[in-house]
């Protein structure tokens, strides 16, 4: 079992690195927990480019809700991710329903249909990015307080927005769309100028429109981070990214956001640590 929990923490060095240095400041016995649910994270997130294709992707996170739901035991004992996962739900005694909602959400990311309005790409985040901060916490949280959806929400929401605003020109090259045609309409910005890589002021106005809406939400969540258990800080430590990204992406074409620096990344998780008013600050 340790082996599987050791293949978890090295899937997100590599592939989740943020996440993986915000789990280095909570305490050593509940790293590994952690690590096991941002690797099933990693799984589901990624099952478009494993799978390729729909159907097979289907099959997949189909695969993980059984697996959460103890319907694969063996299977899953096979599985480093899995098992390590099933181990942390019984230890923590987690709700199988959010991680399923999350797979579930997920199934979205398999097809080209674009997100229709901003309502849905809320729903989209809460039920993903959300439901993983509100997991972590309460691993981390135990029974010292109960960790509420009033921060985890709005956090979630925000990070997940400006996630996706810096994944836009690789979803756009493959067709992908998860800025709410909503708002394009709004703009009058047709989705084939998207996908066509087309920039221009009016595409720009969409993307300030959603960057306000993941600044409301980073405040609302700012407004509610005193309520959180100081051993539920941790899960939150990736969101002091979310405002010096949006910064940043709001003074670059859509086209061509700039990640931040992997050193300044590390900088702003050690800095919210240290101070956590500037999780969501």
């Amino acid at each position: 079992m340790q082996d599987a929990f050791a293949y978890c923490a090295e899937l997100i060095r590599t592939a989740d690195r943020d996440r993986f240095l915000s789990s280095l400041f909570a305490p050593a016995e509940h790293r590994a927990a952690l690590h096991a649910l941002y690797a099933f994270n990693v799984e589901a997130a990624r099952v478009r480019e494993v799978a390729r294709e729909p159907l097979p992707g289907e099959i997949r996170l189909q695969w993980w809700s059984e697996v959460v739901n103890g319907e694969r035991a063996e299977e899953a004992a096979a599985n480093p991710v899995a098992s390590a996962l099933l181990t942390v739900i019984e230890r923590h005694r987690l709700a199988a329903p959010a991680l399923t909602a999350l797979l579930e959400a997920r199934r979205f990311d398999l097809y080209d249909e674009p997100m229709a309005r901003l309502a849905d790409l809320e729903a989209y985040a809460r039920k993903t990015s959300s439901a993983l901060l509100a997991v972590a916490a309460q691993i981390l949280a135990g029974g010292k307080g109960e960790v509420t959806e009033t921060v985890a929400n709005p956090a979630g929401i925000a990070y997940a927005i400006a996630g996706l605003v810096r994944a836009f020109p690789l979803h756009a090259a493959r067709r992908q769309l998860y800025v709410p045609l909503e708002l394009l309409e709004r703009q009058g910005v047709e989705p084939q100028d998207v996908f066509a890589g087309r920039s221009s002021k009016n595409l720009r106005a969409v993307f300030a429109d959603l960057e306000e809406v993941a600044r409301s939400h980073l405040l609302a969540a700012h407004q509610q981070l005193a309520t959180l258990p100081d051993a539920a800080l941790p899960a939150f430590l990736p969101v002091a990214l979310v405002r010096p990204s949006l910064d940043r992406l709001a003074r670059r074409d859509p086209f061509a956001p700039i990640e931040l620096s992997p050193w300044r990344r590390q900088w702003l998780i050690w800095r919210a640590a240290r101070n956590p008013a500037r999780i969501a600050g």
